[in-house]
């Protein structure tokens, strides 16, 4: 079957398409957290906001998408010396937002790298300046003076810096062996201070119960010669005779003397004298003597 084309049909059908084509060009729609940047043969005109936007076909054209929604920017880790020459590795994470997408467009040539650059520059500025002790137990203010830092130069490209998170802050496996011997010469030594301190006190209430132990029987001595002096002086008072309160008392511990021999292991004979009276006045005599 022959079908005729008539110019005239084409130039319809062309025109139908170039309507369609023209007035696809000219409607953009933006996506909800996005923002398009738009440029008029080759400058920027217009930023278009989430919805329906119009824009004129074959002159303006959409250069940069951008994104309104917090970004997450990952820190690669790096090493950092602080101030006591310890090597540390430390990362962080870094929280986002585009708040003027023709800056961020036009201001730097890729925002995310110059962030990044920045984070690891501010931490070995930052944890250079403290010590390993201080940066380890300051984590909450090493990221504040971060953000604090990096805040008024990206806001030069239309960005807020919303937080800086510290991920890590461990030290090189070099620094962590060291730190682990320390810490167990510390337990050492703090258990040889507390050995040292029981030993110590042990020997303090040794030597002060032995005291206690002779200043009790030296008070028992003591109590014992007064009671034997009373005894004698009530023996003397009642018989009216100085020989006969000695040869009683004399002859108590004489008795008593004998009993503990008796008892003795060592103890084989005991020989006891026939007269034990004339023997207790002989030593009585002895003694005046």
């Amino acid at each position: 079957m022959y079908i005729s084309t008539s110019p005239a049909l084409i130039l319809a059908v062309i025109f139908v398409v170039l309507v369609i084509l023209t007035i696809a060009m000219g409607v953009r729609i933006v996506p909800q957290g996005m923002k398009y940047v738009v440029e008029r043969l080759g400058k920027y005109t217009k930023t278009l906001n989430p919805g329906l936007n119009i824009v004129i076909p074959y002159i303006d054209s959409v250069a940069y998408k951008m994104t309104t929604k917090d970004i997450v920017m990952d820190i690669p880790a790096q090493e950092v010396i602080t101030k006591d020459n310890a090597v540390i590795t430390t990362n962080a994470v870094c929280f986002l937002n585009i708040v003027g997408p023709e800056k961020a467009s036009y201001g730097i040539d890729n925002f995310a790298l110059a962030i990044q650059n920045l984070v690891q520059t501010s931490l070995r500025s930052i944890i250079g300046e403290m010590t390993l002790d201080e940066t380890l137990s300051n984590r909450e203010m090493i990221k504040s003076r971060v953000k604090a830092s990096i805040s008024d130069d990206v806001a030069d490209w239309g960005i807020i810096v919303k937080s800086v998170e510290i991920q890590d802050i461990n030290p090189s496996r070099t620094m962590q062996t060291a730190m682990e011997q320390q810490a167990a010469a510390e337990r050492t030594r703090r258990a040889t201070v507390t050995q040292a301190d029981g030993q110590k006190e042990a020997v303090i209430l040794e030597a002060e119960g032995k005291l206690e132990a002779a200043r009790r029987q030296a008070e028992a001595k003591r109590i014992l010669a007064e009671a034997d002096r009373d005894a004698i002086l009530r023996v003397t008072e009642s018989i009216s005779d100085q020989e006969l309160p000695a040869l009683y008392l004399l002859g108590q511990r004489y008795i008593q003397a004998m009993n503990n021999l008796g008892e003795s292991n060592n103890a084989k004979i005991i020989v006891l004298p026939a007269d034990i009276q004339t023997t207790l006045k002989g030593l009585i005599g002895r003694g005046q003597g």
